[in-house]
């Protein structure tokens, strides 16, 4: 790590001299001056300085139109001024000009390497945050949603257009296809980067806490609020909100919710006062709000409201050219990550892979992913190590029925095999595995089919119980 460089600009010799000893002894690079022209010159080369101890009232110039001119060489240098003749209006241009801290002749000098210490750490922390903003920049640019489809393209082109507005948007699609990372690239490729991007999943808070989630409170506002406390809404002020799964609100908080869009502001829980903010809205959802405003679960001018620019984003099953992508950038991301050397897939894997519907979509793909990554570690991913629900894919297109026959031919016993596979499967997934439901999907007896799954070894995912 580079030593950060300090200059010292003041005429009185003897400060310059106590302050480049315990400086120096600090382990910083200290440079110093007693005239502008002479910091100026010290100033030409190439390493950047990091803080500078600026006299204000100085023989040849004012040290805060000084500032100004490091600023303009050194956009992250953080500036302490020193004067031995303070004014409140010299304070105030000091802090205006950015200045770190505006210190009073005479001074404590460990309360001035105090100073020090906190501009450099507040430089640090400075540096840190543009380094992530940068990263989330380049994480969410639009080259980085992976797909050459039409359907994820015109989706593309859409986000491109509204990311500059302040339109409200409302993402719809099914669960795992990146909803949240549309929401994301609209935010960070919007005027409203450098501000706050703030997630919540209204559907996994109780309806009795998500509104002080989403406005905050007050102390005493209920049991258990034993501090004020901010909400979402104003955390997201001057940047984005993000209202994930907005179909599971409850319609009493719909109503707020309403009012907080139209005024920009609100009533904290148990408050009188109003808060106002200036935040854009963005909201997802897995279900048709249009039939759950007719069924009545949701607000019909709260729908409007949010309907302004809708985007939905297709299911994986629907762009089946983008999985050979997707699996690709997965394999690589996590061969980074866990250290592993997956070189891809052969040819029958990737057809299994590519004909499988997904019904987790894009989630269930990159979790696969990470799973095979871990299990396989190296070489070549093959038809043996997929699991069973992956192979039984290739047997059944969208349309049931419809059977790929290659140049080579088949086995028919076996594919009649996956064939029946793939049916069960089909069957118990659509209705979460729950037998007695399966059964009747396929027209069997229910033991019939119980006697097929213990037979062909079939098993339900990781978590999901067997009825």
């Amino acid at each position: 790590m580079r030593t950060h460089r300090v200059l010292i600009l003041d005429d009185e010799s003897s400060l310059r001299t106590a302050l480049f000893r315990v400086l120096d002894r600090k382990g910083l690079n200290v440079i110093t001056a007693n005239r502008i022209e002479e910091a100026k010159l010290l100033c030409q080369g190439d390493t950047a300085i990091d803080l500078a101890i600026v006299d204000l009232n100085l023989p040849d110039g004012d040290g805060i139109e000084f500032m100004t001119h490091l600023k303009s060489l050194y956009p992250s240098i953080e500036v302490v001024i020193l004067t031995g003749h303070a004014t409140i209006e010299a304070a105030v241009r000091a802090t205006q000009k950015g200045a770190f801290h505006f210190v009073t002749k005479p001074f404590n000098l460990d309360e001035l390497i105090s100073l020090v210490d906190r501009a450099l750490a507040h430089k640090h922390l400075q540096q840190e945050n543009q380094q992530l903003r940068s990263e989330l920049n380049r994480k969410y640019k639009f080259d980085q949603i992976i797909g050459t489809s039409e359907s994820i393209q015109s989706v593309l082109r859409l986000v491109e257009r509204v990311a500059d507005s302040d339109s409200t948007v409302l993402v719809h699609g099914e669960t795992g296809t990146g909803k949240e990372l549309i929401a994301r690239a609209i935010h960070y490729n919007s005027p409203r980067a450098s501000g706050p991007f703030i997630p919540i999943n209204c559907g996994a808070i109780p309806g009795e806490l998500l509104e002080s989630e989403l406005f905050g409170h007050i102390k005493g506002a209920f049991t258990g609020a034993i501090a004020n406390r901010v909400g979402r809404f104003e955390m997201a002020d001057g940047g984005t909100i993000f209202l994930d799964e907005i179909g599971d609100m409850d319609p009493t908080l719909q109503v707020k919710l309403l009012r907080a869009l139209q005024e920009k502001c609100f009533e904290p829980v148990g408050s009188t006062k109003t808060v106002q903010v200036n935040v854009r809205v963005i909201t997802a959802t897995n279900v048709n709000l249009e039939e759950a405003v007719e069924l009545g679960n949701f607000r019909e001018d709260l729908f409007y409201r949010l309907n302004v620019i809708p985007i939905t984003i297709p299911a994986l099953r629907d762009r089946k050219s983008d999985i050979p992508l997707l699996l690709k950038h997965f394999m690589d991301s996590f061969g980074k990550t866990r250290g592993r050397a997956l070189t891809g897939f052969s040819e029958e894997a990737l057809d299994c892979l590519v004909h499988y519907q997904w019904p987790g979509n894009i989630r269930e793909l990159e979790n696969l992913m990470e799973r095979m990554t871990i299990l396989k570690g190296h070489g070549q991913l093959e038809v043996v190590d997929l699991p069973l629900k992956y192979k039984a894919g290739k047997a059944i297109t969208q349309e049931v029925g419809v059977v790929d026959i290659p140049e080579a031919g088949l086995d028919f016993n076996t594919a009649v095999d996956s064939y029946e596979n793939a049916l069960i499967l089909r069957a118990l997934e659509k209705t979460g595995w729950n037998r007695n439901q399966a059964a009747m999907l396929l027209k069997l007896n229910r033991t019939t089919l119980v006697e097929k799954i213990k037979k062909k070894g079939l098993r339900p995912p990781d978590g999901t119980i067997e009825i």
